[in-house]
């Protein structure tokens, strides 16, 4: 909804916005329960209070859940337009994957999931028929979420090494985890200058950027390197979440 927001500045809720918002729910949560599915051994280590390791919720349950959630995400996209389907399709597609192969090479699973939060924003514009307003904040949305995804693979080393999984903390070591990290760090906090610079973003948007979202930023990477427990890791993953938001309101402000 924000992306459409951004997209298309002063637009009321529209019949598309909604069946956008609520396909990308669908298509999101699909891949949350394939995702579940395929890590069940995995998350019996890491999250065991999670619905299918705790056995609140059965195989074949999830499984059922898991084809309505797809089928209604493609149901709704289809009353969208042509590109918005096609987009669910190769985001489902993209999904069951990432669950089954692609988040066991490292960075490449990553890279997938970054890419799919990103191109969120890109969907949304696509309901408003103006996505190319919605690919700098998708870089920004891929940027912060690989951070984040590289800083949970931290996380979950114990459970992974367990389960024979080989993400980039792994086989690079936390080191250089911790180096990514910083790398792209630095790459997303030099690319929230560009909007600015060049006038595509008001003065509101670097205000929010260089107030809050930056510093937030630049103290993640701080005590990254200062302490990567599994408790500390948490709090970081928490506060990149938590400074999307901030990203997304300084976005939201400031076209």
């Amino acid at each position: 909804m924000v992306a459409a927001f951004i997209c298309h500045p002063g637009i009321v809720f529209t019949f598309s916005i909604i069946l956008a918002a609520l396909a990308a729910s669908f298509t999101l949560a699909s891949g949350n329960i394939i995702n579940d599915i395929y890590d069940v051994e995995i998350d019996k280590i890491n999250r065991s209070l999670r619905p299918l390791p705790s056995g609140k919720i059965s195989y074949k349950e999830a499984i059922a859940i898991y084809i309505i959630f797809l089928l209604l995400s493609l149901i709704l996209s289809w009353f969208i337009n042509p590109l918005a389907f096609i987009i669910v399709i190769i985001t489902s597609l993209v999904l069951f994957l990432y669950s089954k192969y692609l988040k066991r090479i490292p960075l490449v699973g990553n890279i997938t999931v970054a890419f799919l939060t990103g191109i969120v924003f890109i969907y949304g514009g696509i309901a408003v028929e103006n996505y190319e307003t919605a690919i700098i904040p998708a870089l920004f949305a891929f940027l912060i979420n690989l951070i984040r995804e590289i800083v949970k693979d931290m996380q979950d080393v114990k459970g992974d090494e367990k389960a024979g999984a080989v993400s980039f903390p792994i086989k690079y070591g936390l080191q250089k985890s911790k180096i990514l990290s910083l790398v792209v760090s630095i790459l997303l906090i030099i690319l929230t200058v560009y909007p600015f610079i060049f006038q595509l973003y008001k003065i509101e948007y670097f205000i929010i950027v260089m107030v809050i979202v930056n510093p937030l930023l630049i103290y993640s990477v701080k005590i990254l390197f200062e302490d990567h427990s599994e408790k500390n890791l948490i709090k970081i993953s928490n506060i990149l979440k938590l400074n999307m938001i901030f990203g997304l309101i300084a976005i939201f402000f400031g076209v």
